[in-house]
């Protein structure tokens, strides 16, 4: 099985910041990332501390959103200049990782 190094990006947004199609259209129209997930989480906080929860009482959801990607490092280095000219991301961690491949 061949490797090869890839980057990972996670973006932290909440459905009430009404990013998220903006920038899956930026990342998969525009820039054609290698992959991209979408995690919807059921409760969380920030800085801010207002924690954002899941209920059957809450009808205006503002949930978390996690926005994964990934590709190469120097492609993710250009993606990410390109998008934090356009969008305003408080909350963005990178690692790097590898991807195993079938031949």
């Amino acid at each position: 099985m061949a490797t090869a190094s890839v980057r990972i990006v996670r973006i932290y947004l909440r459905e009430g910041e009404h990013l998220l199609s903006k920038l899956l259209k930026f990342l998969h129209e525009e820039e054609k990332v290698a992959g991209v997930t979408v995690l919807r989480g059921i409760a969380g906080f920030s800085t801010d501390g207002k924690i954002h929860t899941a209920s059957l009482v809450d009808l205006s959801l503002d949930l978390p959103l996690i926005v994964e990607f990934y590709d190469r490092p120097d492609r993710i280095e250009a993606v990410m200049d390109k998008l934090t000219h356009r969008l305003v991301l408080a909350h963005v961690v990178s690692w790097d990782a590898t991807v195993h491949v079938s031949p």
